[in-house]
């Protein structure tokens, strides 16, 4: 008899299951599309600056440890960006013999991503440097 009740009243739900359990599966998959979107525009606007140290760098473990928080604090200050598009990355190369490190996080934490991390060290806006063209003037000989 109780076997009876659980067959009909299962037989009656299954339809309003199975609305539910697709209701579910959709909501899920938008959520997952829409943080999927967000993270990649996240990814597609990114702050990048350049670390450059001074002769006095000489960091100690506390400054290196401190550093580590400073990082840490780029993904708090990112607000709603998922966590892999708030992601801090290191990136070093070397051109013409100089080694360069950068910075790179989203775009809404770019003033922290600016704030310098260690004393000896000094930030400077990737790029911003050879956007910038000098003005020269021409100087004629007679101009006395």
């Amino acid at each position: 008899m109780i076997a009876a009740d659980a067959l009909d009243w299962g037989t009656q739900a299954t339809p309003y299951l199975a609305a539910a359990v697709t209701a579910g599966g959709g909501t899920w998959i938008w959520a997952a599309r829409r943080r999927l979107s967000r993270c990649r525009s996240a990814l597609a606007r990114r702050s990048v600056v350049e670390v450059i140290p001074t002769t006095a760098f000489d960091p100690s473990e506390g400054e290196v440890a401190r550093f580590g928080r400073h990082l840490a604090r780029v993904h708090l200050a990112a607000g709603s960006v998922p966590a892999r598009g708030s992601a801090v990355r290191l990136h070093y190369s070397s051109e013409g013999g100089r080694m360069h490190c950068y910075l790179e996080g989203p775009a809404e934490a770019a003033a922290v991503l600016a704030m310098p991390g260690f004393a000896g060290v000094e930030v400077r806006v990737a790029g911003a440097r050879s956007a910038i063209t000098p003005v020269r003037f021409a100087v004629a000989k007679d101009a006395r």
